[in-house]
């Protein structure tokens, strides 16, 4: 399998960071859960924490590069094709994640900004993006939790799309982005 889209299949690279990205959110969200299970101030939640906010900016990045990758490569079409209303759909669903995956880093990195905390990235100190403003940090923070939230119902709308395509619309949405090969 090439690196590189063709108009059938999405290219080894393309399908390596959408599956990494998976295992990625998986890792995000499953971090600033998990921090509950700790009392606050031990290392074990700190850990957790630091984890969700590495693994998020590793999101952004990873997402900035999906995006790039879009935009000099072919994007395989859907055999059979979609109704104009699903792919109106799919296009939409596809920017809200997208916006979603970037917007939600960013956002976080601003919460840790305002309320004057340590931006970590496996190793470095990221600048602060906004000035210390501890008030207006808590009013970041629960939005991004609120936003945050709204990310499971997108990520699993996303994923029962593929299955729906799959299993009863019986056309190659998923098999695309499959690490294997699809059969003719």
């Amino acid at each position: 399998m090439s690196w590189k889209n063709t108009e059938n299949h999405y290219g080894s690279l393309s399908i390596k960071i959408h599956w990494l990205m998976v295992l990625l959110m998986i890792f995000v969200f499953a971090s600033i859960e998990g921090r509950v299970f700790f009392e606050k101030g031990t290392e074990l939640r700190d850990l957790f924490k630091m984890t969700h906010f590495m693994l998020g900016l590793l999101v952004f990045i990873l997402v900035c590069a999906r995006l790039y990758l879009r935009s000099v490569q072919v994007t395989p079409q859907i055999t059979p094709p979609l109704s104009v209303i699903q792919a109106w759909g799919a296009k939409m669903a596809h920017l809200t994640l997208y916006v979603f995956m970037i917007a939600m880093p960013i956002f976080g990195w601003f919460v840790l900004s305002a309320k004057g905390k340590v931006i970590p990235f496996f190793g470095l100190e990221l600048p602060a993006l906004i000035p210390y403003d501890k008030p207006f940090g808590k009013i970041l923070e629960g939005w991004h939790k609120d936003i945050g939230s709204w990310g499971y119902y997108l990520i699993a709308l996303h994923a029962v799309a593929g299955l729906v395509h799959h299993y009863i619309q019986k056309d190659d949405t998923l098999t695309r982005m499959l690490p294997v090969k699809k059969k003719n």
